[in-house]
């Protein structure tokens, strides 16, 4: 690595306003990679700082780990370019809009049942007379079968 690029896992805590066991942890769910010294100490190249930006705005989107892995893996591990982000976040908007078309149609909903919690009141949007949905499975079946595939 060239001298200057090279950062210690407090150095990336730091710059990156997380946790050095926040580090610790993405390293382990191979978010993200280190190599040791000879002393065995952790060092990163400074583009790790990019990639945990990017798991960070994901989280805070609400998007998993496991999600969040699958579009990493799919990156280059030197720096990311931003042909590279705009390609993942396309995704991610996609993704967002239809969990944001989801939660709306379960905040609006939701209020006429709230109460209840069987889910077959008659005024009801989410109406089950004599529960025949439940058939189907657990949960309120019409918002799950509403869902696009």
């Amino acid at each position: 690595m060239v001298a200057g690029k090279v950062l210690t896992v407090g150095e990336v805590a730091e710059r990156s306003g997380v946790a050095v066991s926040t580090i610790h942890y993405y390293e382990e769910k191979k978010l993200i990679k280190s190599w040791r010294t000879a002393s065995n100490q952790r060092r990163y190249d400074r583009s790790i700082l990019r990639r945990i930006a990017i798991i960070r705005i994901a989280k805070q989107a609400g998007i998993s780990l496991k999600e969040i892995k699958y579009h990493l893996d799919r990156l280059p591990q030197e720096a990311i370019s931003r042909e590279d982000w705009q390609q993942v976040s396309q995704e991610w908007h996609e993704m967002l809009n239809e969990r944001i078309k989801s939660l709306t149609q379960l905040r609006d909903n939701l209020g006429g049942c709230i109460g209840c919690g069987c889910l077959s009141m008659a005024d009801c949007p989410l109406r089950n007379p004599r529960d025949v949905l439940g058939q189907d499975g657990p949960g309120a079946q019409i918002l799950i079968q509403a869902k696009p595939d």
